[in-house]
């Protein structure tokens, strides 16, 4: 009797802590074809997720006593071609907790995988569906809903990126046919972190670039996806973070979206740091470079 009891506790206790995840296309994934493809999960220093099958947002709530009312999506990093998720996902959702904000962690469809039908749109439709899902159930989550942002990592950088100058892209067919596509799909607010923004050769991150459009494509598709091109005076205010020895993804990238933004006006932050390579997460154990989550915070403060 006393083992049955412990267990229900612990059945208790483990549904009560764990996370709340949720499909972003319950009624069936648009541009994907029926294939017997299965997602890989492979847990070494970090959770490494490819293949994605079913794109999810995980909800990581802090406490209502705590919570501030803003939100922000996560996209990992992986060079379109696997997601880092705790390393530059869940781990980054509990340091928002920390601070009062509600985050979700995006696991987003990749284009190499062989399920998808057009493999270039599938990251952007997964991150707009994503921030409507959101603002659609901004009240069951205790969120205001002009108040919620996107945040990436490296090739996460470019999609969070993508979704802040190509909010009002009609990426789906039946984009009249379903209510929720009326939500804006715009963030309030951008975070991008050793991002992927260009696809110049001059400055591109190659295996991003030619995972998500191919080796040989078109100029217009290469300028339609360099993002520094295609800001206007809609984008959202953006932070930025870099380190001037990224050998992998070429600081010019924040350094020619943090340009573009400055044409247009709209308010921005750049944060370089001369060293820190690349892929560091938090940063914990980096010395200076650890601060640039405490200038984040700052800054999404100051947000009106």
């Amino acid at each position: 009797m006393k083992f049955y009891a412990l267990s229900l506790f612990i059945l208790f206790t483990s549904s009560l802590l764990g996370q709340e995840v949720i499909s972003l296309w319950p009624e069936g994934v648009p541009n994907q074809k029926f294939t017997l493809e299965k997602e890989h999960w492979v847990q070494t220093d970090i959770l490494r997720i490819d293949n994605v099958q079913n794109p999810t947002l995980e909800i990581y709530s802090p406490s209502k006593a705590n919570q501030n009312g803003k939100a922000v999506i996560i996209c990992p990093g992986g060079g379109y071609k696997i997601l880092a998720y705790d390393w530059e996902g869940t781990d980054i959702a509990k340091w928002f907790n920390s601070k009062g904000i509600t985050a979700f962690v995006l696991k987003y469809r990749l284009p190499n995988s062989p399920s998808l039908i057009k493999p270039q749109w599938a990251p952007l439709q997964d991150a707009q569906r994503a921030i409507r899902i959101v603002r659609k159930e901004a009240k069951k989550w205790n969120i205001n809903p002009t108040q919620i942002g996107v945040m990436g990592f490296s090739a996460g950088g470019h999609l969070a990126s993508s979704l802040g100058t190509h909010f009002e892209e009609n990426t789906l067919e039946d984009s009249y046919s379903n209510p929720i596509n009326q939500i804006s799909a715009r963030p309030d607010f951008m975070i991008l972190v050793y991002p992927v923004i260009t696809f110049d050769e001059k400055y591109y991150h190659a295996g991003s670039k030619n995972a998500l459009i191919g080796e040989n494509t078109s100029k217009g598709i290469i300028d339609y996806f360099s993002n520094n091109l295609q800001v206007t005076k809609k984008t959202p205010p953006t932070f930025l973070v870099h380190s001037a020895d990224d050998d992998a993804v070429p600081y010019q990238n924040s350094i020619l979206f943090f340009e573009a933004l400055q044409t247009y006006s709209i308010p921005s932050e750049l944060h370089l740091y001369p060293k820190g390579g690349h892929g560091y997460s938090l940063a914990l154990k980096k010395g200076k470079l650890e601060g640039w989550t405490e200038r984040l915070y700052d800054w999404i403060n100051a947000l009106n």
